[in-house]
């Protein structure tokens, strides 16, 4: 763009918003600008059509026919001819202009009928601006956005002159030379639409493109064409070409869900419009043609080919020298990596409609600030990914999820599948099922508030509840065994006879209290997990044994507020519920230890980190399931499949518990060894013979001290 146009952009000659009374409708702006140029057409028609009715008249003559000439066939006077021709001429342009009368009347109405009706007081920077809720991690830092992403907002004379230039000679070349609509671009629309036989060019300028992405559908119809032409006059009695030229630069959609130059140079480059370079200009400026066909993110190739139609379009009208177009060319912008490998999806979603919940009356931009744990985030991804390989789908294990908690209550992580891309069900917070063992915590919770301890013994052996037989998971029966190693080796029989022993509503009560939030039905297997739940709430219920017996609200958003800082949504940090006492708690804690030491869940043994959990496994190996804890983090994982098909022995203890460690080393990386209250081995009813046998040993080794180690001697003291 030369220096002149330059200067045009500072003092446009067009800035007339301050000076015209404002029109609602927009009828009477559009009108006079539309009746002035029709006026004007009209005359030159006139004129043309006299010419051309002459030249018809006097058909088959020389046109370089002197008429002051003598004819000797048809002698006249001077000017006798002329008056002929002129007659004829004005009576021909008279006829054309009733006909242009006409049509300028037939225009008048569908001007009325098509004519678009602006909203009173219209803010073209807000209006039809769709909302978009933005999320930020708990550090305050953004992950992402749903929905429009709209940048901040930037001034023309804010950016470097090589993207102003570049959109300009792509899009509208002439934008300070007309009034909105360009007849040139116009005309030369038509013509390619005609021989094309349908609507194949557009020819809008940047004011028509505004009007179009403002207010109409972007639908190639010639009454979508009329209404934006109408819309671009409009536009252009009501704000200045310095505001036009920032109002497109700030709503133009741009691919990606990024909306104006400077939401897109973030969401390609990482970096503000103010910055970008040749290379990066030229690629922005090639988007309002097709976004999603030419989004970097989605055609980088693409992309790049249009930036070079772009580097072509600034060097034919000069704007660039050929060697900095040549560079651009060999240095393509960098597009940088927006997580598209993450499947920080499933949180997002699940957010989104947390929002929703908390702020149903919000309009415009929202911003949440969510309790999400980037640094967790990719240690529970890369965890599960880690485990569904081969080797483990092959014993169709197809899918998992992971949920993970702070001691608080804040969700730090969440994955709910191997593959957002793939399928954006969630599974941590959409799918129920039965979670098995993962269930006798509550259990065992009703039996200590009961009374019992963990040293309380049952009798592992057949059972029969109105003709219901559970059986265990491995063949043959224990016999008497204690609550601890009941719970450890997951041995179902005892826990179907505490439950008959408590009462069945007692232990469903117990579930509901520490945090089940789906329908409990009090039958005889809800022992065995004979429920069906959400990973997501299974392991919020897991957090009071980590919290000495207290129970905080589960909860993933601290805040959500407008663009202008208008707090819509708060967390409260109340004090949480007290759901079961320190003493019961402690008692769970020492139950659950031992299914990590000793019991099922060994492979989610953490070493020198106490830390406590249990395995869950349904019939036919359908749903395998870890929910564990330490003093500082409380994770869930489940392993299965869709379609709810059996799985090849895949137990809680295995591919879950293996889940379940691998991110809890990851997480717990930098932190301090905290001790849990009750992370202490317990004594076996099996260890029992051996310990009778240890102390039968230093009972008679005590007897032979008191007796200096001579037997006889005390058989002769007896005798005596």
């Amino acid at each position: 763009m030369g220096d002149d146009k330059q200067e045009k952009s500072k003092t446009p000659a067009t800035k007339r918003a301050a000076k015209q009374n404002y029109d609602p409708s927009g009828l009477r702006a559009i009108a006079i600008g539309l009746m002035a140029g029709l006026n004007r057409n009209a005359k030159a028609l006139g004129a043309v059509t006299a010419r051309l009715a002459g030249r018809v008249f006097n058909k088959g003559k020389s046109k370089k026919r002197n008429p002051y000439a003598e004819d000797t066939k048809y002698p006249k006077k001077p000017g006798e001819g002329f008056a002929w021709r002129n007659l004829m001429g004005s009576i021909g342009g008279a006829g054309v202009s009733l006909v242009f009368l006409g049509a300028i009347a037939g225009l008048g109405f569908a001007f009325i009928y098509m004519a678009p009706r602006v909203p009173e007081g219209a803010d073209l920077w807000n209006v039809n601006r769709q909302a978009a809720i933005i999320v930020l991690d708990r550090n305050g830092e953004e992950i992402a956005a749903r929905g429009a992403r709209y940048g901040e907002h930037v001034d023309p004379g804010e950016l470097p002159d090589h993207l102003i230039q570049a959109i300009l000679s792509t899009e509208d070349r002439r934008f300070y030379d007309h009034g909105g609509v360009d007849l040139r671009g116009t005309t030369r629309a038509m013509i390619s639409n005609l021989k094309a036989g349908g609507v194949v060019e557009g020819g809008s300028t940047i004011t028509q493109q505004l009007a179009k992405n403002l207010f109409l559908s972007p639908r190639q119809t010639y009454e979508r064409k009329a209404r934006e032409a109408l819309l671009a006059l409009w536009i252009e009695g009501h704000y200045s070409k310095d505001e036009i030229l920032s109002l497109y630069l700030n709503r133009i959609y741009l691919g990606a869900g990024a909306y104006g130059v400077e939401s897109a140079s973030q969401t390609y480059f990482g970096k503000s419009a103010r910055d970008v370079t040749l290379a990066e200009a030229a690629m922005l400026a090639g988007l309002p043609k097709a976004p999603s066909t030419y989004a970097p993110t989605q055609n980088p190739a693409g992309a790049q080919r249009r930036a070079n139609e772009v580097l072509d379009n600034l060097l034919e009208i000069g704007a660039v020298e050929p060697f900095a177009a040549r560079e651009a060319r060999l240095k393509p912008p960098v597009i940088i990596n927006q997580n598209v490998d993450s499947d920080l999806g499933y949180f997002f979603d699940y957010v989104a409609a947390e929002a929703k919940k908390r702020s149903p009356n919000a309009t415009g931009d929202v911003i949440v600030r969510t309790t999400i744990d980037q640094k967790l985030q990719r240690d529970a991804e890369a965890a599960v990914k880690a485990a569904l390989d081969v080797e483990t789908r092959i014993k169709g294990a197809d899918q998992a999820a992971l949920v993970a908690y702070d001691a608080s209550g804040a969700l730090r992580a969440m994955v709910g599948g191997r593959s957002y891309k793939e399928s954006q069900f969630n599974r941590a917070v959409q799918s129920k099922r039965q979670p098995g063992s993962a269930f006798k915590p509550f259990v065992y919770v009703a039996a200590m508030e009961a009374g019992m301890t963990p040293n309380t013994r049952f009798v592992d052996r057949p059972i029969d509840i109105a003709g219901w037989q559970p059986t265990n998971y491995t063949e043959g029966f224990a016999g008497p065994v204690r609550l601890s190693e009941a719970l450890a080796k997951s041995i179902n029989t005892v826990a179907v006879q505490v439950t008959e022993t408590v009462g069945r509503g007692r232990v469903a009560e117990a579930a509901k209290r520490l945090g089940i939030k789906s329908d409990i039905q009090s039958h005889r297997s809800i022992a065995l997990g004979a429920v069906d739940v959400t990973l997501e709430e299974l392991t919020g219920a897991y957090i009071p044994f980590a919290n000495h017996g207290l129970a905080p609200t589960p909860y993933a958003i601290e805040k959500i507020e407008t663009r202008d800082g208008e707090v819509l949504f708060e967390h409260e940090n109340s004090e949480p519920q007290r759901v079961m006492s320190e003493d019961v708690a402690m008692k769970m804690n020492h139950l659950l230890y031992q299914v990590m030491l000793s019991g099922t869940g060994r492979r989610a043994y953490l070493g020198r980190r106490q830390a406590a959990g249990k395995t869950g496994t349904t019939n036919d190996w359908r749903d395998a399931w870890f929910v564990g804890y330490t003093p500082q983090l409380i994770a869930g994982v489940w392993v299965g499949n869709d379609a709810y098909t059996p799985m090849e022995k895949v137990t809680g203890g295995s591919t879950p518990a293996a889940i379940w460690k691998e991110f809890m080393l990851s997480a717990h990386q930098g932190l301090r060894l905290e001790e849990l209250d009750g992370a202490y081995p317990a004594v076996t009813y099996a260890s029992e013979p051996v310990l009778l046998d240890f102390y039968d040993q230093v009972a008679r080794g005590f007897r032979r001290v008191r007796r200096d180690g001579d037997e006889r001697r005390g058989r002769r003291m007896r005798r005596n």
